[in-house]
């Protein structure tokens, strides 16, 4: 199909992004790799009157050092997380979660920033974003804000940036040292997940010191599994205590019904899922600790 006509602005700079989109209200939509926007806009599932392109910000895009943490520029493509050897050293989870995404071509073009912004239930990258404690970094013409991942999740494509609002950066805690996966059921290659599982484990003596669960498409956002956490905490790193927390996976989580799942099987998926993830994460945590 044909989108419906709409203007189009390619700012140079955030402040006249951000003062397109005050401009344009609720009727102005914001593009950056334009791999979700452009589909919708196609099948007129929207039809905003201004679309505001963000491919010439290039200050948004990169990888940086920050202390304890990495800054991940919003216009970051897929492919520049996949290759940044910050990432692998510091967030594997991220980067492992990134690889599914999609196809070659998909990652090519799409954008770290803005698949987190548009908030898919089925996304890949929200649950790591959780599970890893990211902190949005959200500027609008109010100035510039901090919005942890917990919060930033509102609803099915809703979060809490103001329409005014760009995402222009991401803050991830590094967890170096860490073990960590990312599993993914899909209908078919390349597909959104019908259930996703990203999990961090940092194993200390033989022991789970500490562990980040969280699940993608179990609810309208991205759910943390606190439950399988408490479980495993302080309990050897083995199958057993592995099995028995990933059997609360599914506690607090809200399935969806549509036509690849019910929510009995999605939890289901869930459970089994995160008990691969986990023995997963525990066994590369193990050897990151031999090897260093």
């Amino acid at each position: 199909m044909i989108p419906a006509a709409f203007d189009y602005l390619a700012p140079t700079s955030v402040d006249q992004a951000v003062r397109a989109l005050a401009e344009g209200g609720e009727d102005a939509k914001a593009m950056a790799g334009g791999q979700s926007l452009i589909p919708v806009l196609r099948m007129r599932l929207a039809a905003p009157t201004l679309v505001v392109d963000l491919s010439r910000l290039v200050e948004l895009a990169g990888v940086y050092d920050d202390g304890d943490s990495l800054l991940v520029g919003a216009l970051t493509t897929h492919r520049e997380v996949l290759l940044d050897p910050l990432v692998a050293g510091h967030a594997g989870l991220l980067r492992l979660a990134t690889g599914t995404v999609a196809d070659a071509q998909v990652r090519n073009r799409g954008t770290f920033g803005g698949s987190l912004a548009h908030a898919d239930p089925a996304g890949d990258l929200a649950a790591p974003a959780l599970a890893l404690g990211a902190v949005m970094v959200c500027e609008g013409p109010g100035g510039t804000r901090e919005v942890p991942a917990a919060e930033f999740f509102v609803d099915h494509f809703t979060t809490a940036l103001a329409p005014d609002e760009l995402l222009t950066r991401v803050r991830v805690p590094k967890l170096t040292g860490w073990g960590a996966r990312y599993e993914k059921f899909a209908r078919v290659a390349q597909a959104w997940s019908i259930v996703g599982v990203a999990a961090a484990v940092e194993v200390v003596d033989g022991g789970v010191e500490r562990a980040r669960v969280a699940l993608t498409n179990m609810g309208p956002t991205p759910l943390r599994a606190h439950g399988v956490e408490e479980a495993l905490v302080g309990q050897p790193a083995d199958a057993g205590a592995i099995a028995a927390a990933a059997e609360r996976a599914a506690e607090g989580a809200d399935p969806p019904v549509d036509a690849d799942a019910d929510a009995e099987y999605r939890s289901h998926l869930a459970r089994v899922l995160t008990r691969r993830a986990l023995a997963a994460a525990v066994e590369a945590a193990v050897e990151s600790a031999v090897g260093a």
